[in-house]
């Protein structure tokens, strides 16, 4: 059995939300484990971080166009090999990925690493900021354990009018319902209708084993993530999708691969065209986490992708593996 995720995911909004005030627990990356990987110095009063986004890694794996393509779309930009975006971090998360970037203490709802502070700061710090992006992005931590934040960073950005102005993205592990039990009909409307939103749903694996091995987590968790993307979808969300493939053998992956393509298709037959995956890399807050199995499991990752390359070149033809993923339609 794996980490009881339902029970972590409410243990960690209780000590990280304040729903009645607007408040969520941000990240403070002054004197973090993480601001030593940062490109730019930490922003916003040590509570943001500037990202870029880059679409080639640069070492053969595939290209990465999120949130590149969404952000330049809604904004009617060029399109761009690398994109600025405004960083605000959630500072709790309800699984335990061991290739996570962000240190222990900066997702584990420590207020001593962490800060109460409202969306409205939050616009404000980044309005105050000289050379602020034109993109935001909602991270942790898992934003999903506080559904509210991203619409109420909507209403914020509306009563500035920024909404037409910043591109508002954020990320979800699909580990849990909150989505649904915390928001009221007016939020989820909010969000299906915000023209510059797009929200990226990670699958933390290929299949229930890697899932397992990758998050500590039950296997049974992995297939919920199916249902959950097909709920988000319903909702009329502008959807995406990340899968990371690092597994603890090379056992397998081909008949893996094919299942789990076959099953983002029925959700959408389109859906492996919006999705992405992510190269694990070695950065310095996992270097002391990675044990024998997790250095072959990520070399076993390229294996993985070479399958899924090769998958997609089959089901797809090169226009439509050659769209821009922003105009990969899932709708009917």
């Amino acid at each position: 059995m794996g980490l009881d995720i339902s029970e972590i995911s409410t243990a960690r909004r209780l000590r990280s939300v304040d729903v009645a005030n607007r408040r969520l627990l941000v990240a403070d990356f002054r004197n973090s484990a993480q601001k030593k990987d940062l490109t730019d110095p930490p922003n916003c009063g040590g509570f943001g971080r500037i990202r870029h986004f880059y679409r080639s890694t640069g070492n053969g794996w595939p290209d990465n166009p999120l949130p590149l393509d969404p952000a330049c779309k809604a904004l009617q930009l060029p399109r761009t090999e690398m994109l600025r975006s405004q960083v605000f971090q959630f500072a709790a998360c309800n699984i335990s990925c061991w290739y996570c970037f962000v240190p222990p203490e900066l997702r584990c709802a420590a207020e001593s690493h962490a800060a109460w502070l409202t969306p409205t700061q939050l616009v404000e710090a980044y309005c105050a900021e000289p050379d602020r992006p034109c993109t935001i992005d909602l991270t942790g931590g898992e934003p999903s354990l506080v559904p509210e934040w991203v619409p109420w960073m909507m209403a914020d950005l509306q009563r500035r009018d920024l909404d037409r102005q910043v591109y508002l993205w954020s990320d979800n592990n699909l580990t849990n319902d909150l989505y649904w039990e915390v928001l009221s009909d007016e939020q989820r409307q909010l969000m299906a209708s915000y023209r510059n939103y797009g929200r990226v749903c990670c699958f933390k694996g290929m299949d229930a084993r890697s899932f397992a091995f990758n998050t500590s987590a039950d296997e049974a968790v992995f297939d919920a993530q199916f249902t959950r993307f097909g709920r988000l979808l319903s909702e009329g969300l502008d959807l995406y999708a990340y899968v990371t493939l690092t597994t603890p053998t090379a056992d397998g992956i081909r008949p893996a691969m094919k299942q789990f393509i076959d099953r983002l298709q029925s959700i959408h037959p389109n859906l492996p065209l919006r999705t992405v995956p992510l190269e694990v890399r070695l950065y310095s807050a996992v270097e002391g986490r990675v044990n024998a199995v997790r250095r072959d499991a990520i070399r076993h990752q390229w294996s993985a992708v070479e399958e899924w390359t090769r998958e997609l070149e089959s089901r797809f033809s090169l226009r439509d593996r050659s769209t821009n993923i922003a105009d990969v339609r899932l709708g009917e």
